[in-house]
Protein backbone atom coordinates (compact mmCIF):
# COMPACT_ATOMS: atom_id res chain seq x y z
CA UNK A 1 0.00 0.00 0.00
CA UNK A 2 1.29 3.04 -0.84
CA UNK A 3 2.10 5.72 2.41
CA UNK A 4 -0.07 8.61 0.52
CA UNK A 5 -2.98 6.14 0.62
CA UNK A 6 -5.95 6.31 2.94
CA UNK A 7 -7.56 2.83 1.61
CA UNK A 8 -7.68 0.36 4.68
CA UNK A 9 -7.31 -3.29 4.36
CA UNK A 10 -7.43 -3.57 0.85
CA UNK A 11 -10.92 -2.09 1.02
CA UNK A 12 -10.31 0.89 -1.82
CA UNK A 13 -13.08 3.34 -3.27
CA UNK A 14 -10.48 5.53 -4.65
CA UNK A 15 -9.49 3.42 -7.62
CA UNK A 16 -6.00 3.81 -6.93
CA UNK A 17 -3.67 0.48 -8.33
CA UNK A 18 -1.75 0.56 -5.24
CA UNK A 19 -3.98 -1.37 -3.32
CA UNK A 20 -4.94 -3.63 -6.12
CA UNK A 21 -7.73 -1.65 -7.75
CA UNK A 22 -7.62 -0.51 -11.55
CA UNK A 23 -7.11 -3.58 -12.79
CA UNK A 24 -10.33 -3.22 -14.57
CA UNK A 25 -12.93 -5.48 -13.02
CA UNK A 26 -15.22 -4.58 -10.18
CA UNK A 27 -17.82 -7.02 -9.16
CA UNK A 28 -21.53 -5.92 -9.73
CA UNK A 29 -23.55 -8.25 -7.82
CA UNK A 30 -23.84 -9.53 -4.10
CA UNK A 31 -24.59 -12.70 -2.95
CA UNK A 32 -27.99 -13.39 -0.90
CA UNK A 33 -26.00 -13.46 2.15
CA UNK A 34 -24.16 -10.53 1.24
CA UNK A 35 -27.59 -8.71 0.43
CA UNK A 36 -29.04 -9.64 3.83
CA UNK A 37 -25.82 -8.50 5.69
CA UNK A 38 -26.17 -4.82 3.91
CA UNK A 39 -30.04 -4.82 4.36
CA UNK A 40 -29.46 -5.83 8.19
CA UNK A 41 -27.25 -2.65 8.71
CA UNK A 42 -29.45 -0.41 7.04
CA UNK A 43 -32.69 -1.74 9.04
CA UNK A 44 -30.12 -1.28 12.34
CA UNK A 45 -29.82 2.39 11.27
CA UNK A 46 -32.91 3.09 10.39
CA UNK A 47 -34.45 1.74 13.60
CA UNK A 48 -31.35 4.32 15.15
CA UNK A 49 -32.47 6.79 13.03
CA UNK A 50 -35.89 6.45 15.21
CA UNK A 51 -34.99 6.51 18.52
CA UNK A 52 -33.50 9.28 17.46
CA UNK A 53 -36.15 11.12 16.00
CA UNK A 54 -38.45 9.78 19.03
CA UNK A 55 -36.03 11.44 21.71
CA UNK A 56 -35.73 14.39 20.32
CA UNK A 57 -39.93 14.82 19.85
CA UNK A 58 -40.13 13.79 23.47
CA UNK A 59 -37.42 16.95 24.04
CA UNK A 60 -39.30 18.79 22.54
CA UNK A 61 -42.61 18.17 24.03
CA UNK A 62 -41.41 18.67 27.46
Amino acid sequence: MDEQCDCKNGACDCGCECCGEGNGFERQFLTKAEQIEELESYLAELKLELQAVEEHLADLRK
